[in-house]
């Protein structure tokens, strides 16, 4: 068996204003309790399966010091890794610099996601963010000197009085980074944080679809495949991490806050630290059924713009994907379209694609 494996560092150097998640200050004894108990983790509930994506994401994880991540580092080398892995660590461009990037090349991180949000001084005081567009590309440029090849840069829109320049003028500044891949996320606010509190609730649908179609026009204009939802890359550079949940394959998922899915058991852990330090690590899990695996399959599969192929759903579940009701009604009404490999949503109804996964809810066949 191979598998995926996500490993969540839940602790920033701050608390943004939009996240409702990652709820810890960066803390030394804290970050030494939480390594240790990861490492508990890993060794009690990892099976010994190869390994072929590793994501270290949070929080922060880049807000580590050296000797943090030395010790992270030394943790995960309990995963036998496939030779061709794709390890991706998660960065705040405030909190990376040279020493650490060499640090994690010398440990075979060969993929650097990097939350770069906007270049927007405006909208970067909406996340508390400190960072410009000198910092952005001094920390980029040393980041390729050292030899990453492989980064993805994450572009946030939607904010509250954004306009169609505002995003025009960020995407040229994302263009001019020349990376390989970039990912995309609409402003969503969580309950409890601090804009929606105060009532920052964005710009209206008719807004954010006409920014959808910017960036996608954008994007592959500038030669970005368009192969996920929110997500662009050049030829060889999508995530093969991610692919790994759109194509509802098993993973783990350690540390707070994490999911997995291991030998058809879904699984989330706590969000509690105290918790999490007492072992207590699992929150809730489930054991999925036939029809809830098939669910999965379509509801994650149809965020990828190439849509499921029919020979794979046939070999995972003996079930032609035409013999399903909703997939007939769907492609009748050319919601669905189809070549001689897969089913994929119809590219125009892909800013709208909720309203058609949500049929494959309660699904009958």
């Amino acid at each position: 068996m191979i598998r995926s494996v996500y490993i969540h560092i839940p602790f920033c150097e701050s608390i943004c204003s939009y996240c409702d998640f990652c709820k810890y200050i960066k803390n030394d004894k804290w970050i030494v309790d939480y390594l240790n108990e990861l490492e508990y983790e890993i060794k009690s509930r990892y099976k010994g399966d190869k390994i072929s994506t590793l994501y270290i994401g949070g929080g922060t994880p880049s807000s580590l010091d050296i000797n943090e991540l030395k010790k992270l580092f030394k943790i995960i080398n309990i995963f036998k890794f496939n030779d061709d892995i794709e390890f991706t660590f998660e960065c705040n461009i405030e909190t990376i610099n040279k020493e650490k990037l060499e640090l994690l090349y010398k440990n075979n991180v060969n993929r650097l996601s990097i939350g770069i949000q906007t270049f927007n001084n405006k909208f970067l005081k909406y996340l508390n963010r400190n960072h410009n567009e000198s910092m952005i590309k001094e920390k980029i440029d040393i980041a390729k000197s050292i030899g990453f090849k492989n980064i993805n840069i994450d572009l946030m829109y939607g904010f509250n009085g954004e306009t169609l320049e505002d995003l025009n003028y960020d995407l040229d500044k994302f263009l001019s980074l020349n990376v390989p891949h970039i990912s995309t996320y609409s402003l969503i606010l969580e309950p409890n944080t601090k804009l929606y509190i105060n009532k920052d609730i964005g710009i209206d649908e008719d807004l954010d679809y006409e920014m959808y179609k910017l960036i996608c026009f954008k994007l592959k204009k500038n030669g970005y495949n368009h192969y996920e939802i929110s997500n662009f890359s050049k030829d060889g550079y999508h995530s093969i991490h991610n692919l790994t949940y759109w194509d509802n394959l098993e993973y783990y998922g350690f540390g707070i806050g994490a999911s997995g899915y291991i030998d058809g058991i879904r699984y989330n852990n706590t969000r509690g630290l105290n918790k999490y330090l007492k072992k207590e690590y699992v929150s809730d899990l489930h054991t999925l059924d036939l029809r809830e695996k098939i669910e999965n399959e379509f509801i994650l599969g149809f965020r990828k713009i190439n849509g499921l192929n029919k020979k794979i759903f046939k070999s995972k579940f003996n079930i032609d994907m035409k013999n399903i009701n909703v997939v007939n009604k769907l492609l009748n009404e050319k919601k669905l379209l189809e070549d001689s490999d897969n089913i994929y949503i119809n590219p125009k109804y892909i800013y709208t694609s909720n309203d058609i996964l949500v049929e494959f809810l309660d699904l009958k066949f």
